[in-house]
């Protein structure tokens, strides 16, 4: 089992790392045209640093109620 984990793990962290992630709404897409090419870039990181936290907390939240459930079996 822990063998699958780190190859889930390692998976997930390469294709994170590897891509280049477009996280910008059509609004957004709009105004940082309009700014230029540098600060498109950077209001494109910080909308996906804003949409890490959400995820980490529910992924933080789901280990702990399986690891809690897997124990009471």
């Amino acid at each position: 089992m822990r063998k699958w984990v780190l190859i889930v793990g390692f998976t997930l962290s390469y294709m994170l790392m590897n891509s280049a992630v477009s996280a910008q709404c059509s609004i957004c897409t709009k105004t940082t045209q309009q700014l230029g090419e540098k600060p498109a870039k950077g209001m494109n990181s910080g909308i996906l640093y804003l949409a890490f936290a959400p995820f980490a907390i529910v992924g933080y939240i789901g280990y702990r109620w399986w690891k809690n459930n897997k124990d009471v079996e």
